[in-house]
């Protein structure tokens, strides 16, 4: 298992080194737009999902990289490791790096959350609704959890945290890229006062067909109703359609059909996140057309090269 990927570059956080915390798609919500596709573990369990120790020795290694920032979140809810304010604790007992937290800020109402996260330098949450209605309809959050502890939790952790505060708002066309959401969105925000604002929107295939992204127009405009206006931090150069996705699922088979690989190869190799190649490995494996193995703890991946042929 391979806990630390990186560093990528980040246009907020400079170069990140991230940490996985918690299993591909292991999380509190199923949101409509991830980009990671459908959670498998819907939960709002909290433990130690990986040995503490074996993440901590695996950063060591890391950290002459000299990342601009230490991120914990990865492929699912970083919260939900039980032991992020130990593994803090130990990061900060070993390098000056700052840490983010990257969360759907789920979590934030319970006490002991907050205050696990109490030493990082920057917490990143999202807001993606401004009601219960769009709460359940974009995020679909484990039944534990309501639209009014999120919220709550939002307001409660700003109000005890001294670091950096971030807030992250993707709007979404047809759901909560219309005037009157972003009005609920923002109300929502005067409540939690964060240190920043920042729009985004889908830039690369979604869970769901119909979680479209709004437009650069739009989000300049929903912008403005903000106070402060909040700033724009969606990707649109790199906007990726489906055909771009299918077009990297081609390139993956032919990596595979060359040699064995592992995730690692596959994101080094293609140039693309490691989150993007679990998903896009999940996809095939759903067709029937890699095969696996393990070797020295890694897993590598190969073609079917028949079964492909006659796909």
């Amino acid at each position: 298992m391979s806990y630390i990927f990186g560093p990528v570059p980040s246009r907020r956080l400079g170069r990140s080194l991230g940490i996985d915390l918690i299993p591909f798609k292991t999380c509190t919500y199923d949101c409509i737009y991830c980009q990671l596709g459908k959670t498998n573990n819907i939960t709002s369990e909290r433990k130690e999902w990986f040995p503490l120790e074996n993440i901590v020795s695996e950063l060591k290694e890391k950290l002459d990289t000299q990342p601009d920032y230490i991120t914990l979140g990865g492929s699912g809810e970083p919260t939900l490791y039980s032991q992020i304010g130990e593994l803090i604790d130990r990061i900060r007992s070993m390098t000056n790096v700052p840490i983010a937290v990257l969360t759907n800020g789920s979590l934030l109402w319970q006490d002991k959350v907050r205050k696990q996260l109490m030493d990082a330098d920057l917490v990143i949450p999202s807001l993606d609704a401004g009601d219960k209605k769009m709460f359940y309809t974009v995020n679909r959050p484990h039944p534990d959890i309501t639209f009014e502890q999120m919220l709550e939790g939002l307001i409660a952790f700003k109000s005890e945290f001294e670091g950096k505060y971030w807030l992250e708002v993707l709007l979404l066309a047809e759901y909560t890229g219309t005037v009157s959401e972003v009005r609920k969105l923002a109300d929502c925000v005067s409540k939690i006062y964060p240190d920043r604002v920042q729009l985004n929107t889908v830039s690369r295939p979604p869970t769901e067909e119909y979680a479209i992204s709004v437009t650069k127009h739009q989000l300049k405009e929903f912008a403005k109703l903000f106070e402060p206006p909040a700033e724009i931090i969606a990707d649109f150069l790199g906007i990726h359609q489906q055909i771009d996705f299918l077009s990297t699922k081609e390139d993956i088979i032919k990596m595979l059909q060359r040699r064995p690989c592992t995730i690692n190869d596959i994101a080094n190799g293609l140039g693309i996140h490691r989150n993007e190649a679990i998903k896009h490995i999940e996809k095939i494996l759903e067709n029937g057309l890699l095969e696996q193995d393990t070797l020295e703890g890694k897993i590598y991946y190969r073609c079917k090269v028949k079964e492909y042929e006659d796909a």
